[in-house]
C-alpha cells in the first residue's frame, strides 16, 4: 500500500469514527430528553425553509429569489426533524402578515409599502388573524386548507406545532376579511372620536391624521422601487398609536409605524378598565382562573384575542408562542390562558418575557408554561462565548431562577438573536445552518430550542 493511499485510508477511517460519535452523541442526546421529559422546539421560518434559490437579491421578488412553501414540509423533512430529537416544530411567520404582492384577484387588497417594512414583511405585522400567509400557498384558494393538511402531515411524523400570536399589535391596515360571521375585524366598531374608550381595539389621535415617517439613512421603500402605492402616504384618520407604543401621528422612522397597539383596557394614564386578580391567584390552577373571568365583563380586546387562539386550537394547533407578551397585562393572559387550557389542557404557551422581574407573574398569574430566558442565561452564555463575561455568573443565575427553573426555555438562536458561538464577522450563512449535518434536506431557516424538563400541574 502507497504511503498516500495509508493517509487517505486513515483520513476515511477517523472521518467514519467522527460521523458515528456524533451519532451515539445525538441518540444519547434524544434517550436523555425523553427520559426527562424535555420538550425541544425546533422553529422554522417557513418562508425560508423550502426555498432553494440562492440569488438573494436586495428587494427581491419572489420570482427572483423564491419562497418556501407550506408543502415543502413533506413527510420525510418531518420525520428527519423528529428524528433530531424536537417534540414541537415552531412555524414562524403563518397567520396573514402584510406583504408586497399583488393578490387582489382571490379578494384580497394590496399592501401599501410605505408602512411594510420589507416587500416580505413582518410576520408581526398581522393583517388577517383568521387566513394564513397567500405566500406560502400553492394554491392561493385553498391556502388555508395547504395549512391544515400541514398540521396532519406533522402529527403524522410524531410533531406537535406552535404558531405565533401577537397581542400587543397588528398590522397598520388590518383587515381581517376572513373573521367568522358573528365576530368583527379588530377597530370595526370603535369610537373613534376619543383617545380611549374601553371596548376600542385601538387608541386613537382625534384630528389628526396618520404622517409617514421621515425615511433616513437612504432608506426608501422597496428599494426606490416605482409602486403606485409608494407616494409617502397612508390614509389613516384619526391616526392611531403605534405598536410600540407612540402616540405620535407621525411616528419615527425607528418606530414600529407598520403596526398599531392593542388597547386591553389600559387608560392612557396607565390605570387599567378592568378587575384585577384577587391576592394569592398566583397559587391557583387555570380552572379557578377561568371560574374567575367567567362572570366578568372584559374588554372587547381580550375577547377577540381569546378567539382568535380558540379557532387556531380547533384547527389543530397545539401551542402558541406569544410575541412581546410582557407588553400586555398580565390579567389578560390569565383570561386568554384559561381558557385554551380549559379547551386543550396540553395546549403549549410559551411567552417573550425580557424582564426577569416579571418572570414570576407571568408564569404563576399570566399561567404561561415556560418564558424565554434571554436576558439571563443566553445572554450570559453569548457574552462569555464572544470572551466578555465570566462562567461564574452562571451558578448565580441558576440559583436565582431555581424555583421557576422548569418554566424557562434556554436557546442558542432564534429569528430575533444570533448563534451563541457565532463570530459576528461571519457570513449569513453559516448564520442560516443551524443543525448543520444532522439530515440531509434540513435547510436554512431552521432553529433548535431545548426546555427544562416538563412538570405536572
Amino acid at each position: 500500500m502507497s504511503k498516500t493511499l495509508y493517509v487517505v485510508s486513515i483520513l476515511i477511517l477517523a472521518l467514519a469514527c467522527k460521523s458515528e460519535s456524533k451519532r451515539k452523541e445525538l441518540i444519547k442526546m434524544k434517550e436523555t430528553y425523553k427520559k426527562e421529559k424535555k420538550q425541544v422546539i425546533y422553529q422554522v421560518f417557513t418562508r425560508l425553509f423550502g426555498n432553494t434559490n440562492t440569488t438573494n437579491k436586495p428587494w427581491g421578488t419572489i420570482e427572483e429569489n423564491g419562497v418556501g412553501k407550506f408543502s415543502d414540509f413533506s413527510e420525510k423533512a418531518l420525520n428527519e426533524i423528529k428524528n433530531l430529537g424536537a417534540t414541537y416544530i415552531w412555524y414562524t411567520g403563518v397567520p396573514h402578515h402584510d406583504v408586497i404582492r399583488d393578490y387582489t384577484e382571490i379578494g384580497i387588497s394590496n399592501d401599501d409599502p410605505d408602512i411594510v417594512k420589507g416587500r416580505a414583511g413582518s410576520p408581526y405585522a398581522v393583517k388577517d388573524y383568521y387566513n394564513v400567509n397567500p405566500d406560502l400557498a400553492d394554491n392561493l384558494q385553498n391556502r388555508l386548507e395547504e395549512f391544515k393538511a400541514l398540521i396532519e402531515r406533522t402529527h403524522k411524523a410524531g410533531l406537535k406545532l406552535l404558531i405565533d400570536i401577537v397581542p400587543n399589535h397588528v398590522a397598520r391596515n388590518y383587515e381581517g376579511t376572513s373573521t367568522p360571521d358573528g365576530k368583527e375585524p379588530f377597530g370595526a366598531s370603535d369610537d373613534t372620536s376619543v383617545e380611549y374608550a374601553r371596548d376600542n381595539n385601538f387608541y386613537y389621535i382625534p384630528g389628526q391624521s396618520f404622517q409617514v415617517p421621515d425615511w433616513r439613512d437612504g432608506y426608501a421603500p422597496l428599494g426606490g422601487e416605482n409602486n403606485p402605492m409608494d407616494d409617502s402616504n397612508f390614509y389613516e384618520n384619526p391616526a392611531k398609536w403605534t405598536g410600540n407604543g407612540s402616540r405620535m401621528a407621525k411616528p419615527d422612522f425607528n418606530d414600529w409605524y407598520e403596526t398599531v397597539k392593542i388597547n386591553y383596557g389600559v387608560r392612557p394614564d396607565g390605570s387599567h378598565d378592568f378587575d384585577n386578580l384577587p391576592d394569592g391567584f398566583e397559587a391557583r390552577d387555570y380552572v379557578a382562573h377561568f371560574d374567575f373571568w367567567k362572570d366578568k365583563n372584559v374588554p372587547n380586546s381580550w375577547v377577540k384575542f381569546k378567539d382568535i387562539a380558540l379557532f387556531w386550537l380547533e384547527m389543530g394547533v397545539d401551542g402558541f408562542r406569544y410575541d412581546m407578551a410582557e407588553m400586555v397585562p398580565v390579567e389578560f393572559w390569565s383570561y386568554m390562558n384559561s381558557h385554551i387550557k380549559m379547551k386543550n389542557a396540553h395546549a403549549f404557551l410559551l411567552a417573550e418575557v425580557y424582564n426577569p422581574d416579571q418572570y414570576r407573574n407571568y408564569i404563576q398569574r399570566g399561567k404561561m408554561d415556560y418564558l424565554y430566558d434571554k436576558v439571563e442565561m443566553y445572554d450570559s452564555l453569548k457574552n462569555i462565548m464572544q470572551g466578555d463575561g465570566w462562567t461564574d455568573h452562571i451558578p448565580i443565575i441558576k440559583r436565582g431562577t431555581q424555583d421557576i427553573e422548569h418554566h424557562l426555555l434556554h436557546f442558542l438562536e432564534n429569528h430575533d438573536e444570533q448563534r451563541i458561538g457565532l463570530d459576528q464577522t461571519e457570513d449569513d450563512e453559516v448564520i442560516t445552518k443551524p443543525f448543520s449535518g444532522l439530515g440531509k434536506g434540513i435547510r436554512s431557516g431552521s432553529s433548535g430550542f431545548a426546555l427544562q424538563p416538563s412538570r405536572e400541574t
